[in-house]
């Protein structure tokens, strides 16, 4: 199975268990396991970009057009470059796989100078993007920005339909391994000014917010 269709059957299953979990009544995690999901850096996936199979990378060597190629990375993680061959592409930053062919051209080249650019984050179509769910306006599923908060997404969806528990919503976010249910009182955001629990959105994170019970 691709690397693609992993990942998309990863996001159906979250959001699955946040609606399940939306229409049985919330259950926040471990105080522990709280802070541990609220202290990774919502920027990570911006600052260090880690290329995946379907990405499209150009790469540049200066001065040598006949080197200079744009190609998609491989299923096997790989690409192919003039003079190199194939070179592992999945996994690493950009910067690292630029370095890599760096380091195979000294062979041919007296100090190649060289870079590479993404073109197509295809890889990350899925695991970038953050979602809303439940009694919003408009459930959605948009690209993670630098500096988006849990307001942001939210107003995003249209804000709240009739019937949502607004203190009652939560925020799922995968952690090594397991996903962490961390509450999220948006009534107190929108109507009290009270902004502690408006967190920093982290890619793959899914807001789901309940609705009243009768």
């Amino acid at each position: 199975m691709s690397r693609k269709y992993l990942i998309q059957g990863l996001i159906v299953s979250l959001m699955a268990v946040a609606l399940a979990t939306g229409c049985a009544g919330p259950s926040a995690s471990s105080s522990e396991q709280i802070q541990r999901a609220l202290a990774v850096d919502t920027r990570d996936s911006v600052d260090q970009y880690i290329l995946g199979s379907t990405d499209v990378v150009r790469v540049s060597v200066w001065r040598n057009e006949d080197l200079s190629i744009s190609v998609p990375v491989r299923p096997d993680g790989k690409i192919s470059v003039p003079l190199v061959g194939d070179v592992q592409a999945s996994g690493r930053t950009p910067e690292e796989l630029a370095s890599s062919i760096r380091t195979s051209l000294t062979e041919y080249i007296r100090e190649p100078q060289v870079s590479v650019v993404v073109t197509s984050m295809g890889s990350h179509e899925f695991t970038d993007r953050v979602r809303v769910t439940g009694a919003v306006r408009q459930p959605i599923s948009v690209p993670h920005q630098s500096g988006m908060t849990v307001l942001d997404i939210f107003l995003n969806a249209g804000g709240a339909n009739e019937f949502a528990a607004l203190n009652n919503a939560m925020l799922y976010r995968k952690l090594e391994g397991e996903v962490v249910a961390i509450p999220v009182k948006l009534d107190d955001i929108l109507n009290k000014g009270r902004v502690e629990t408006n967190y920093g959105m982290r890619p793959g994170d899914i807001l789901t917010i309940p609705e009243r019970s009768f």
